[in-house]
Formats: structure tokens, sequence, C-alpha cells
């Protein structure tokens, strides 16, 4: 059955991780993508390792379900190009500084006015406005203009770079697609297109709100390990006899409960209704927790807590978290066919659905794969093709 976004037609102008990965996510929901590439400038993401018979892996995951056209958006013919793609295409998503798509003409004002039902998304680090607008930035950057890397970290040694890139694809990707999503549905009600400003920075701000109103009401800064989320209660990741770690997340009364059985410290349930002003009590405790934890190894704790609804769990390599059954039967990882009929393994979309469920159609497109084709489709006859390509506008 076709996906929920049957029908949608996206152009994506964006590279790296963020609108990519925004793009894929509406891929597997069924919409059409069409990648504009250039063809003298490539995407990064199709030089990073590993290679799959000389093709990116990561290029063929996050770019799977779309198709690719080559143009050098510094061709004014290349330009033309788009105007008329715009016109039956629902939304565009561009993913440069602040103006650039404006130099080119190709901004949501001029596109409007060949589709005036047109969705544009500008995704971009600072947001389209303001004195960062056209600042460079990673997502590094963004998480310490929000404020998050001034509490995420240890007191001994302060903010530590994260392992994902939160700001990119949790407040980049994410609110674009969710941004797109409500705008599709008011264009359905109204038949209104509009411009849509995504910033990085912005949706990393967002993720603060539980520290930030603390700040915002209490007039209080949060430090690292100063908050119960923080690493400044027991809530935290434990060293194994082996090396290894134990997530502890025993918040409520009747988890913390079951870790002091697993532990075999039911003593300290007792203590369970710490303030977080009583700092050397939360300490202590926290210290006997760790030591406890540092006499059997991962698997030994696995065991322990096996049978108890603790919130405790290991922290898995991720070689081991795609054998987790559970992974498993929520069949998080799948097979994805290559243009040569192989099939490459892939984390699959997280959305679920009865009806409509996400389908994995295809690996990501070599540059400029569906270039002719997508041409014929708009209406380019072979001899304007032919003197599109005598001009350079394919590369």
């Amino acid at each position: 059955m076709p996906g929920p976004l049957s029908g949608i037609k996206i152009l994506d102008f964006s590279t790296l991780m963020p609108g990519p990965v925004a793009t894929m996510m509406l891929g597997d929901l069924g919409a059409d993508v069409l990648k504009v590439e250039a063809p003298t400038r490539p995407d990064l993401m199709r030089l990073g390792p590993p290679h799959d018979n000389g093709v990116s892996a990561g290029h063929m995951a996050v770019n799977r379900n779309k198709r690719s056209i080559a143009l050098n958006l510094k061709i004014p013919e290349a330009l033309g190009v788009v105007r008329r793609l715009v016109k039956t295409f629902d939304v565009v998503l561009e993913q440069f500084r602040p103006g650039v798509m404006k130099r080119l003409g190709l901004d949501y004002e001029s596109l409007k006015k060949e589709n005036g039902r047109i969705i544009y998304c500008s995704l971009s680090g600072y947001g389209q406005d303001g004195p960062y607008r056209e600042r460079a930035g990673h997502d590094i950057n963004y998480l310490a203009i929000s404020g998050i890397l001034s509490y995420s970290g240890r007191a001994s040694q302060g903010p530590v770079p994260q392992g994902f890139l939160l700001a990119d694809v949790g407040a980049g990707s994410y609110n674009a697609v969710v941004s797109i999503l409500a705008a599709l549905i008011h264009r359905d009600r109204s038949g209104e297109g509009q411009y849509l400003d995504v910033s990085m920075t912005d949706g990393s701000i967002a993720w603060t709100t539980f520290m930030a109103t603390r700040y915002l009401v209490g007039g209080k800064n949060p430090t690292y390990e100063s908050d119960f989320l923080n690493g400044g209660s027991y809530y935290d990741c434990y060293q194994t006899l082996d090396g290894r770690y134990m997530s502890v997340g025993s918040i409520e009364p009747q988890f913390f409960e079951d870790l002091c059985r697993g532990i075999g410290r039911e003593d300290l349930i007792a203590r369970r209704s710490w303030s977080m002003d009583a700092d050397q009590l939360m300490e202590d405790t926290k210290k006997e927790i760790a030591a406890i934890f540092s006499t059997k190894t991962q698997a030994e704790w696995v065991e322990v807590f096996r049978g108890l609804d603790a919130c405790v769990e290991p922290v898995l390599t991720l070689s081991e978290m795609v054998e987790h059954p559970q992974v498993k039967t929520r069949k998080m990882i799948t097979e994805v066919k290559k243009p040569d009929g192989t099939f490459q393994k892939q984390v699959n979309s997280p959305f679920k659905f009865t009806r409509t469920p996400p389908e994995m159609r295809r690996t990501g497109p070599g540059l400029g794969e569906h270039t002719e084709g997508v041409l014929r489709d708009i209406g380019y006859a072979p001899e304007e093709i032919r003197a599109l390509r005598d001009k350079g506008v394919f590369g």
C-alpha cells in the first residue's frame, strides 16, 4: 500500500545530515524526494567511509528512497530548470546559509510566483535573522549557544562532546519534518503555501524547556552534576567489574526500591526521600552504589536485573544493539535494495503504521542518476536536454 505521504513531491537542496535525514524520513513515508545536487561540488556524505563497492554507505542510507538530479546552479539555464520543476512540486527544502537562495533567485518569494501552493523550508544553524544568521556552525556550537553544554558533562572536566547529532538531527531534521507536515495540513485546509524558518539553535533551546524553566522562574543556573538528571543523583551510568557500564534510571520510588533489592542494599530504600539539597547524603549514597556495581561484570548485572522492574539496563555497543531481542522484534535494522540487486543493512524508520507503514524502496541514488528522466517528465524535449548538457548544466 502507498505510504501516507504518497503523492507529495519534495525538492531537496540539502547536504550533509540535517536536511537529508529530514527528507529521508519523508521519503520513507512515501514522499517522492528529488535531490538537487551540484555536479562539481560533491556532497561530503558521498565521500565518507565506510564504502560499499566504492559508494559511501552513509550516503546510501541518508539518501535512500530519493532520486537525484545534477544541476550547476551557477548556470542560468539550471535556474530555469528549477523554476519549471517547482510548478509540479509541493515542498522545497534548502540548507544553504541565509541569503544564498535569494542571490540565485530561488528564494521563497521568487518560487511562490511559479507555484503559490509551494511550502518552502529553510533549515539553518541559527535561523534566517539575527546577528548570527550568516555565521558558520556545527552541532556542538548550537548546543553550546543553547546552554545545554553548560550543564551536560562532569564537574571534574566540564562539557562532553556528544556521540550523536542532537542539534543537527534531533533539533534540525525532526523539527523540519514536523514543520513541513503541519504546513501540508494547513495547505490542505486553506490552499495556501508558506515559508518555514527552522533553526537548529532554536530547536536545541527548545530541548532545554525543563532546565530553562527552573532558571526562568527560580533564577538559578544549573551546573554540572547539580540536578537529578545530569549526574547530580544516582541517575547515572556505573562501571562494572569488566570495564563496561550499567545505566540506572531508577527515579520513582518503586523503581528505586527494586534497584536497592538488586544491589543487595535494601537499607538504602529509606534514603529515597532525599532532597537535592542533601548534597553530601546524595554523594555518599551514589559512591556506595558505584562501589557495588564495580563488583560484578555487566553480564552478571544483566542477569540480576532481568526480573526486576528497576529501570536498569546495560550500556550496549552498536554490535550488541543490533542483536538485542527488542531491536529485532521492532525490526529496527532492515535491508534496503541496492541498484545491483543486493542489499545493504540500514537503520529502519522508527515510524510504525498499521495501514501505511514506511517502505525502504532503494538506497541512495548516484549523482544525477535521474536527471534526464526527471526533465522528460516535466516536458523537456530530447533536443532541449542535449542543449542543457552541452552548456554544462548537468556538470
